[in-house]
């Protein structure tokens, strides 16, 4: 179990400032807690960042302000703080290379023209990393998202002005970026670092692509894992539990993956215009995209195209990654006990078991009973059905009770 799983297991014994058991009419008040006392030390601090100390929980997910050398992260949840972190130790490694000799070197040996397209690398060094904190009752609410609108907004991106949706980053362009070998550079960049290829960090992203280029374009070997590789972004994803990426990432290039991606769906049966909407969706990046559907293809029963709906419904890339981590759970309990069918509730991925009960997947850190989560628990569309949630993260003891009363059993899954 990791350390930040044992944390958030102790539930009630967080030291909330706005008092443990406040209640209005019922209800509980979403706890503020103590960053110091539910993070480890190596998530909690670092040479590069500071995890601020009061952190506001929502009834679902804890939201973390993390103040660094390259800008402020808003972290909804302990994922995206664990991936923002590591991708701070990947920046800083990054840029302690670009200031090395040998990177020097790499951009006296490439042509010039390159050289100028870099110049605009760090021209907004923290303004891009600066996010909206989210909120999970997008997912929880009662009505859902079909895929008509979303899927012509998606559309209207890829046929109007907007960058496609593997344009994360400003950096180098798109003369740079369709250079023969600089994406397998690229991609072996990141690889070193441990990091997504295709994050949504505009200030990794242009990092990433400045020290690829100078080693591509100066014909030289890229050696950066080893600047990281004895402590730092290793040390804090080993403390806890990081699940790396799938190698593929890695190893096949972006329209590699995309024709992977393709026609994996095609084999699943999936509406060619569905297909298209996702692979049209900005807020889908390659890598999320790429393991949904991986994951999707390890539960063969039907339903799947429900799904697919629902990530071509996803309007940001948090999104996208809280709909992985759901259909993970879902994954998870298939492996324990096959489903007989998928299937969608609103917004809510879903398995169907083969006596009939629907399990619903709640990868959140930890919940409180809130007018919000009452209307989740006694939704008519699931009061039909008997409940079982699949649990990642702890409930409040008022929330357990309301649940089992209300008929749900709950489901623990490790983080």
């Amino acid at each position: 179990m990791s350390s930040i799983r044992k944390v958030l297991a102790w539930g009630a014994g967080f030291a909330v400032l706005c008092g443990t058991a406040a209640t209005l009419r019922g209800f509980e008040t979403a706890a503020m807690f103590r960053a110091s006392e539910i993070l480890p030390q190596p998530i909690l601090t670092g040479p590069f960042h500071r995890v601020r100390e009061y952190a506001e929980a929502d009834g679902y997910l804890i939201h973390f302000t993390v103040d660094s050398d390259f800008g402020i992260y808003q972290c909804t949840g302990v994922p995206e703080l664990q991936r923002r972190i590591g991708e701070i130790e990947a920046i800083a490694a990054l840029v302690k290379v670009s200031k090395s000799d040998l990177f020097a070197e790499g951009l006296r040996k490439s042509v010039e023209s390159p050289i100028a397209a870099v110049k605009n690398i760090a021209a907004d060094p923290g303004g891009s990393v600066k996010q909206i904190p989210h909120s999970v009752g997008h997912f929880f609410g009662k009505v859902g998202s079909g895929i008509g609108n979303a899927a012509r907004k998606a559309a209207d991106k890829k046929n109007g002005d907007g960058a496609a949706p593997e344009e994360v980053g400003r950096g180098v362009g798109k003369i740079l970026k369709g250079a023969a070998g600089f994406d397998k550079a690229k991609l072996e960049c990141a690889r070193q670092l441990g990091i997504d290829p295709y994050t949504d960090n505009a200030r990794l992203q242009e990092e990433m692509e400045k020290v690829a280029w100078a080693f591509f374009a100066g014909g030289l070997p890229l050696k950066i894992g080893v600047s990281i590789a004895g402590g730092g972004a290793s040390e804090i994803l080993n403390a806890t539990e990081f699940v790396g990426l799938p190698e593929d990432l890695y190893q096949l290039t972006g329209s590699e993956l995309d024709y992977r991606d393709r026609t994996a769906l095609k084999t699943m049966g999936i509406a060619p215009e569905t297909i298209d909407a996702l692979f049209a969706n900005a807020a889908m990046i390659r890598s999320v995209r790429h393991q949904l559907v991986t994951t999707l293809s390890q539960i063969q029963v039907p339903g799947r195209s429900e799904i697919v709906k629902q990530m071509v419904a996803c309007d940001t890339v948090w999104r996208a990654h809280f709909f992985h981590d759901a259909l993970q759970l879902l994954l998870w309990r298939h492996r324990q006990s096959p489903y007989q069918s998928l299937g969608v509730h609103g917004r809510l991925a879903v398995g169907v078991t083969s006596d009939g009960i629907v399990e619903i997947p709640a990868p959140v850190d930890y919940v409180v009973w809130t007018e919000e989560v009452a209307a989740f628990a006694s939704r008519d569309d699931l009061a039909v059905f008997q409940r079982r949630l699949i649990l990642q993260g702890n409930l409040s003891a008022e929330t357990s009770a309301q649940l089992a009363a209300a008929g749900w059993e709950v489901v623990r899954a490790r983080r």
